[in-house]
C-alpha cells in the first residue's frame, strides 16, 4: 500500500490528542505518517505529542513558530508530507480501525482525486450523538458549492491524481481545498460507510453556525469569485443542507 500522510493541526487539546493518535495507531493499514503541526499550544499538547513520537517514529511533531490558525498549521504539515495520499484528521477527532484500508482501496478503485466517507458525531466524552451522517456517491465542483458533505476528518486526497495541493489561509480552508481540487474537472467520490468520529465541542473553530455561514459567503464571493446571484443561489442550497445536518446533531 502507498504511504499515507495524515495532516493534523493541534492547539490546546492535551486531554484529547492521545486518543486521536491512538485511533491512527489502531489502523489496520500501517504504512502512514502522522504529521501533527502544533499551533503554539499553551497547555501540554506538544509535550504529549513528543512523548508519542519518541515511542512511534511514524508520529511527527511540527512546532509552528507562531499561532497562525489551522490553515497555516495544515500547510506546514503538507509541506513535510512524503505520502502519495494526504488524509486529514483534526486533533480531537477519531478514526475507526479500518478507515484507511477501506478508503485507500476505494480511492484507488475509483481513481479519485478526492474521496470522503460517512461518519458519526461524538460529544466531548466520546459518546455517540445523533445519527449516521451519510454521504452522496459523488460530487463535482458545482455540486460541492451547494453541499456540506465532505467532513475534514473523512477527506483523502490522491496526489497522483489531484496534483500538488496547498491550503489557502482562509476561514474554511478545507472547503477551499476541496473546491480547488474539483474545479479543473475532477469528481469527488463518497464511500458511504461509517468510518470516523467527529467530536462536537463548544470551542470548535466552526461551532457557530452564523460565523460559518459568513465564511461560506466569503468563499463564494472573494475566493471563488462567483457573481452575487450565483452566490445567493449556492448559499441557499448550502444553508438548507447545513440546517438539515445540524438538526439531528
Amino acid at each position: 500500500m502507498p504511504l499515507v500522510s495524515i495532516i493534523t493541526p493541534s492547539w490546546n487539546v492535551a486531554p484529547l490528542i492521545s486518543e486521536t493518535i491512538a485511533s491512527v495507531q489502531a489502523q489496520t493499514m500501517t504504512d502512514w505518517e502522522l504529521l501533527i503541526a502544533d499551533d503554539c499550544s499553551t497547555d501540554q499538547t506538544a509535550t504529549i505529542v513528543e512523548s508519542h513520537a519518541a515511542q512511534d517514529p511514524r508520529v511527527k511533531l511540527i512546532r509552528q513558530p507562531r499561532n497562525g490558525g489551522p490553515a497555516l498549521a495544515r500547510q506546514a504539515a503538507i509541506e513535510r508530507a512524503q505520502g502519495r495520499f494526504i488524509a486529514f484528521l483534526d486533533s480531537d477527532d477519531l478514526w475507526l480501525p479500518g478507515k484507511l484500508e477501506r478508503q485507500i482501496a476505494f480511492a484507488q478503485q475509483k481513481r479519485a482525486a478526492l474521496s470522503y466517507t460517512a461518519f458519526r458525531r461524538i460529544n466531548e466524552t466520546g459518546s455517540i450523538t445523533g445519527r449516521l451522517i451519510e454521504v452522496p456517491a459523488s460530487l463535482n465542483y458545482e455540486q460541492l458549492l451547494k453541499n456540506t458533505s465532505i467532513a475534514t476528518l473523512t477527506a483523502l486526497v490522491d496526489r497522483d491524481v489531484a496534483g500538488n495541493i496547498a491550503m489557502k489561509n482562509e476561514p474554511y480552508d478545507d472547503f477551499c481545498l476541496w473546491l480547488n481540487i474539483l474545479k479543473p474537472g475532477h469528481v469527488a467520490h463518497g464511500l458511504n460507510e461509517d468510518l470516523a468520529r467527529y467530536r462536537v465541542r463548544g470551542s470548535s473553530v466552526s461551532s457557530r453556525p452564523l460565523r460559518s455561514a459568513g465564511w461560506v459567503w466569503h468563499i463564494y464571493r472573494n475566493v471563488e469569485q462567483l457573481s452575487p446571484i450565483k452566490s445567493a443561489w449556492c448559499f441557499a442550497h448550502w444553508a438548507a443542507r447545513a440546517w438539515l445536518k445540524r438538526r439531528e446533531f
